[in-house]
């Protein structure tokens, strides 16, 4: 009697999606298509109306604050988005982008995160592939570059993520788009390396 050895064998288990709440929304699940392969614990998503920063606290509706489109919970496992942004699908997927790469950033390793600082210290213009990053930028000076100081790791952050929002959310234009061409390119190049050496999964 012959037996059949795929029956004998384990079932493997696929790994958790950690963006599987996100798949429901039609703009993100488009985006996340183009996505490389993602993986890690699940991310949740929360929906509010007229986000803001007041101090270090996001808060929610109208009042005094910072006005903002969304916010990571790193250690919660949460992006939390404004809910005007479902009207505006092609905004709703660059910030999106943008939130879940900040999950992407502190799992960094501490060569790749050297080697993307290392590409910013080299560009010469000022502009930015978007306000968070751009805001950041303005603040630094030439000595907290040299130092590595915490407002020059932070930029690196901001840029990054941002920059991933501009690479794979694939917005020609958007008028938080200042960055010269040479370094658009160069950052693409960067991240082309990136996703090849990870041979195209990132956890999150």
């Amino acid at each position: 009697m012959s037996r059949n050895r795929a029956s004998d064998e384990p079932r493997r288990t696929p790994p958790p999606d950690p963006v599987a709440e996100a798949r429901r929304e039609p703009a993100l699940s488009r985006l996340l298509h183009r996505l490389p392969g993602l993986w890690g614990a699940p991310i949740s998503l929360e929906w509010r109306p007229s986000l803001r920063v007041v101090g270090r606290r996001l808060e929610s509706g109208p009042g005094p604050g910072l006005e903002v489109h969304a916010a990571s919970f790193i250690r919660r496992r949460r992006i939390v988005l404004d809910r005007e942004l479902l009207r505006h699908p092609g905004e709703l997927a660059r910030i999106f982008t943008h939130e879940l790469f900040h999950f992407v950033w502190v799992r960094l390793n501490n060569r790749e995160r050297a080697s993307w600082a290392a590409l910013l210290a080299s560009e010469r213009g000022r502009g930015e592939l978007g306000w968070s990053a751009q805001l950041r930028r303005n603040r630094l000076s030439p000595a907290s570059v040299a130092s590595n100081s915490r407002a020059w790791r932070l930029y690196c952050c901001e840029s990054f993520c941002d920059t991933a929002a501009w690479f794979f959310a694939r917005r020609a234009r958007h008028h938080e788009f200042t960055l010269g061409a040479r370094a658009g390119r160069a950052r693409a190049s960067w991240f082309e390396r990136w996703l090849a050496a990870r041979k195209g999964t990132i956890k999150v």
